[in-house]
């Protein structure tokens, strides 16, 4: 009898971490998830575009959001500005060379709180090229229960690269500014 309360005991002890560190998998629903864009054009106007074909997951470990993954695709020819002739431009060699780099990654290094929000560190691989980058994202909100009757949750964050960094457009600044504000909205849902 006592032997097999040792074992029961021994067991219990055993698969206790277990329940502590279960994750959940949430995909981006491509229909409200995006990244946007701004550009200074002729140090005149901005330039808004968007991508809208994002893919990838989030592992979020249930107990501490601190140790969740992000891996966040972007379709690089999903590049929509509102004018066609100037998104073919983009897709081209001369800008992000969308048939060499179809894709654009955002791979988490670390996740902290930051307030009520995130600071989230990664690696942003962008037109072959890998550079470190910081989000700062706003509160989680929901889950909610969503129309495909999955749980959602959403996410919004934003940073700050340079394209020159990542090799993107040989124009000088005073034609197409070097700082690109970027927001990376989306709407998860849990597989």
């Amino acid at each position: 009898m006592l032997r097999r309360l040792v074992l029961t005991l021994g067991a219990l002890a055993l698969a206790a971490p277990l329940t502590f560190a279960q994750t959940s998998t949430w995909v981006p629903d491509k229909a409200h998830s995006e990244v946007d864009f701004t550009i200074l054009h002729m140090s005149l106007s901005n330039v808004r575009g968007h991508f809208g074909n994002i893919g990838g997951t989030v592992t979020m470990n249930d107990s501490d959001i601190t140790k969740s993954t992000v891996n966040i695709t972007v379709d690089v020819s999903s590049v929509d500005t509102g004018v066609s002739a100037r998104d073919g431009d983009l897709k081209g060699a001369n800008w992000f060379d969308a048939g060499q780099f179809p894709t654009a990654t955002f791979t988490s290094t670390s996740i902290s709180k930051n307030g009520n929000g995130l600071t989230i560190n990664g690696n942003l691989t962008l037109h072959g090229v890998t550079k470190p980058v910081t989000l700062q994202v706003d509160a989680p909100k929901g889950p909610v229960p969503g129309m495909d009757k999955k749980q959602h949750m959403g996410f919004s964050g934003t940073t700050t690269i340079k394209r020159t960094d990542f090799g993107i457009g040989k124009a000088p600044a005073a034609i197409v500014g070097e700082d690109v504000p970027l927001t990376l909205d989306l709407d998860l849902a849990k597989q």
